[in-house]
């Protein structure tokens, strides 16, 4: 199952490659400039996932709806995407910026979005050690700063996304700013 999922660097999460998730080619793409200074969490407020085999087949879904005729974006919109399987799923990947946060947020930041719904539920405890081991592998690699704000969706943007009881959590990591 190893090359199914990209090398893993000491420390890091294996992450479930674009190719193992059938992406479809992103249309254009714009360079992020790392590293950056934030990474904001999101949730998909849709299927939640708990298998490789459904969690692939949901960041699929997410990639179609991005790039279909509702929002035609270039691509699926996170730079990252998290199951309760406790993989974390390549979307735009470490060095394209996304499109998650608007305007004031997308050219500075990495967007991880967990699947599922969290506004009366926290991801499980695989899910969050995902996050963080993903948070530290993006440090490390030099992706995220040392000093980084860890902020919710809704510091960016009028929305309650990532879900109150996600962002509650997230509250009381070290790195979170509001």
């Amino acid at each position: 199952e190893s090359q199914l999922y990209l090398p893993l660097r000491p420390g890091c999460p294996e992450i479930v490659s674009r190719a193992q998730w059938r992406a479809a080619k992103p249309r254009c793409q714009k360079l992020l400039g790392t590293p950056v200074d934030t990474a904001i969490i999101h949730h998909t407020e849709g299927t939640a996932c708990s298998s490789s085999t459904s969690c692939q087949r949901v960041v699929k879904a997410i990639q179609d709806f991005h790039q279909g005729p509702q929002r035609k974006w270039c691509d699926i919109g996170y730079n990252f995407l998290i199951g309760e399987d406790g993989r974390v799923y390549e979307g735009r990947g470490w060095k394209t910026m996304g499109a998650h946060a608007g305007s004031k947020g997308n050219w500075r930041s990495l967007g991880i979005a967990f699947l599922g719904s969290f506004g009366s539920r926290v991801p499980n405890a695989k899910a969050q050690a995902a996050l963080r081991s993903l948070l530290s592998c993006a440090v490390r690699r030099g992706a995220l700063r040392n000093n980084y704000a860890l902020k919710g969706h809704r510091n960016f943007m009028s929305t309650s996304c990532p879900g109150q009881s996600l962002y509650d959590l997230l509250r009381r990591w070290p790195h979170f700013r509001a």
